[in-house]
């Protein structure tokens, strides 16, 4: 039987001895043998929070690798598995290997399709609690993270890095195919995608097929009918943001896109390129059976519907 000390001040137990040596935090004059503050150090039996936490961000355990400090030793003994490069938990489903517990579990939600993190105002689920952070910032309206260069904010770190490559004009990404660069290694990846007509995401309503993610999640809400983009000056809502930055236009009279040609105005890009045909006489739309051009959409309807006149 494992004897249990109990000498201690405060009437906590643990199974090894100590040596006598003060706490620096909290005075508390109990060391296991490692130096470690033995309100911290209590059998797995005592099922007990860990003390030192509660110093206020004091971290005691140093990686002597990096210098990065841990308030728990068991946290550093985790980290030290970064260097080691082991990974000792494995997904019993696909055999993918971390070298956390906490990012196995995690992972094995993707297997599982579980989501236990809601979002209390809306209701919508996520496998992970930052994933539920990041998406409370859409109601809180929070933007943390600020450009230096522009001051412009955004709500997620990964947005501002790559907002920050416009600023650059960094374009380390090239494809091997055309030798089109880009800023983002993702946006590389999507584009190849033109090149082998690559489309692995699958709508599972309608088995429409796109080469993005985003492009998939975007058409889903065709089916859920969701339109979380909200006007805050007359609530309509939107399925996309740019819909919504478009109609706010409406309020603002803002008219970003103008013609370098006449100045003409608009406030969206596609009206910009229907007025340039009338500078450059384009003639977009071609009719098969005159080979006839229509420089309007409109005006093709109109041109076809007078062959059928012709055939009554």
């Amino acid at each position: 039987m494992i004897k249990r000390y109990t000498e201690y001040k405060c009437g906590l137990e643990t199974d090894s001895p100590q040596k006598k040596e003060e706490c620096y935090s909290c005075n508390f004059k109990e060391f296991d043998m490692y130096g470690q503050c033995l309100k911290m150090a209590l059998s797995e039996s005592d099922n007990s929070q860990h003390h030192l936490p509660i110093h206020v961000n004091k971290k005691y355990y140093v990686c002597q690798i990096c210098n990065k400090a841990f308030s728990r030793f068991s946290n550093l003994k985790e980290h030290l598995l970064v260097h080691t490069l082991e990974k000792p938990h494995v997904c019993e489903i696909c055999n993918k290997a971390f070298t956390r517990c906490g990012d196995l579990k995690t992972h094995c939600r993707f297997h599982t399709k579980e989501k236990p993190y809601i979002c209390k105002i809306c209701n919508k689920a996520f496998s992970r609690s930052g994933s539920l952070n990041l998406h409370l910032r859409i109601h809180t309206k929070e933007k943390p993270h600020f450009c230096e260069i522009c001051s412009k904010a955004f709500s997620q770190k990964s947005n501002l890095k790559k907002h920050l490559a416009f600023h650059t004009k960094e374009k380390t990404h090239i494809c091997e195919t055309c030798n089109k660069a880009f800023t983002r290694r993702g946006d590389l990846k999507n584009h190849s995608r033109i090149h082998t007509k690559e489309k692995p995401y699958v709508c599972k309503i309608c088995n429409k097929a796109f080469s993005r993610s985003g492009t998939l999640k975007l058409h889903l809400r065709i089916h859920t009918k969701e339109k979380p983009h909200i006007c805050e000056i007359c609530n309509k809502s939107f399925s996309r943001r740019d819909y919504l930055t478009q109609h706010i236009r409406i309020h603002t009279n803002e008219k970003p896109h103008v013609c370098e040609i006449c100045s003409s105005a608009f406030s969206n890009s596609s009206n910009l390129k229907k007025h340039l045909r009338i500078h450059t006489k384009e003639k977009a739309h071609v009719y098969e059976i005159y080979t006839k051009a229509i420089s309007q959409s409109d005006n093709l309807k109109e041109h076809l519907h007078s062959h059928v006149k012709e055939n009554l």
